[in-house]
């Protein structure tokens, strides 16, 4: 992985092999960054997206092999009880043309994955819901 930074932007590409939510995660850490916007795209050959059954207040795992290209992958980073937390959802394509995708798991980059990571001055906790059954953003703290 490499990176630079633009300001308030970073520019990452996640190579072969890696990670993404792992690679994410050390840039933030790095970088101190607390809230932020992540967009992106690349290949995957390995990730497990997951689907949020809102009754059953609980998540459905799926996970995929082959060769899909990230049609999207897009989440926050902030923080949970002062610690770092990644939200992110991502699509991909199948070589038939399909797409799955759902809240991500796991993603293994199978060529590479470029990354742009806005941050944000500020900072917003998350709190757990037992209401929603999911950790929501918390404005009072």
């Amino acid at each position: 992985m490499e990176y630079k930074r633009f300001q308030d932007a970073i520019v990452a590409r996640i190579d072969r092999g890696e990670e993404i939510l792992a690679a994410i995660r050390e840039i933030a850490l790095k970088e101190n960054i607390k809230l932020a916007t992540v967009q992106g795209l690349g290949a995957v050959n390995d990730f497990t997206v997951g689907v949020f059954r809102t009754a059953e207040k609980q998540y459905d795992a799926n996970h995929f092999c082959g060769n899909y290209e990230i049609v999207s992958l897009t989440g926050t980073i902030n923080t949970m009880n002062d610690e770092f937390y990644c939200h992110l959802h991502m699509s991909a394509g199948g070589e038939d043309g399909s797409v799955v995708g759902g809240h991500l798991n796991q993603a293994m980059v199978s060529a590479t994955c470029e990354l742009v990571i806005n941050s944000i001055d500020g900072r917003v906790d998350r709190t757990f819901s037992d209401e929603v059954g999911l950790n929501l953003f918390d404005f009072h703290n």
